[in-house]
């Protein structure tokens, strides 16, 4: 059965990586989203997509300037709809807290920090410490397109279950390589230009391959009748039936 991951959370409903998004998912029976994290100047590891808060803020600037005092002060909702209005950026202990309370599972994106060696290794290790706080019944697959962030976290955190991110350009005959490398368990691949031939080497290989950002439901079924283990869309409320074929 593949799974419906909500993008960025009810991201067509609601503002994109907001704890209302990701809350939303369990109003509509979706068990999994996908969210994006980063890490702030003073080590608090926030939910947000970009490195600069104009887009999905009422602020401007890079969040690498932030400390954890300035987040109850930015509204990520506005933009969206006043319906939203003073939506916080949200932490990810807040959005862990979240997941426990509303029996959600995550993939979370790391995004590829753009601060050195220093900062992404003090990213890796508040994520990890943060996620150790999830219920035992609560799943997490942790994703990037960073692979040598990935390769380091696995190292730190060999429980954690990975997940490669390749863009269209970059999923190359050595994506397999690249998997056992990293020690990854699942690739997330563009839908555009995927084909059910490389669906059935990947799953032939025993890996999970998860798609995105798939906002077609046509689309979504044939994918998921190819064999694909998930589809990361943005209409996750209209998707979830697909998960169970009905």
């Amino acid at each position: 059965m593949a799974r419906i991951f909500a993008h960025r959370g009810m991201s067509a409903i609601a503002p994109e990586n907001t704890l209302a998004a990701i809350g939303q998912c369990a109003d509509y029976g979706v068990t999994w989203f996908e969210a994006d994290v980063d890490i702030i100047a003073d080590g608090t590891v926030v939910v947000i997509h970009d490195s600069h808060l104009d887009r999905t803020t009422n602020r401007t600037g890079s969040i690498y300037d932030l400390q954890a005092s300035d987040l109850e002060n930015i509204d990520t909702g506005s933009w969206f709809s006043q319906e939203f209005a003073g939506e916080g950026l949200p932490t990810l202990a807040q959005l862990v807290e979240l997941m426990n309370e509303k029996k959600l599972n995550g993939n979370i994106e790391i995004k590829s920090n753009e601060q050195g060696t220093e900062r992404t290794y003090q990213l890796i290790d508040a994520v990890i410490a943060e996620l150790e706080k999830l219920d035992d019944d609560r799943e997490v697959l942790i994703s990037s397109f960073n692979q040598l962030l990935l390769a380091e976290l696995k190292r730190r955190a060999p429980h954690l279950r990975l997940g490669v991110l390749f863009s269209k350009e970059a999923l190359g005959y050595d994506w397999r390589s690249i998997v056992e490398l990293v020690g990854a368990d699942a690739i997330h691949v563009n839908e555009d230009g995927l084909t059910r031939e490389m669906v059935q080497i990947a799953r032939s290989a025993g890996v999970e391959i998860n798609v995105w950002t798939v906002n077609s439901r046509a689309r979504a079924n044939e994918l998921i009748n190819w064999g694909v283990d998930g589809v990361i869309t943005d209409e996750a409320h209209t998707f979830i039936e697909l998960e169970s074929g009905r």
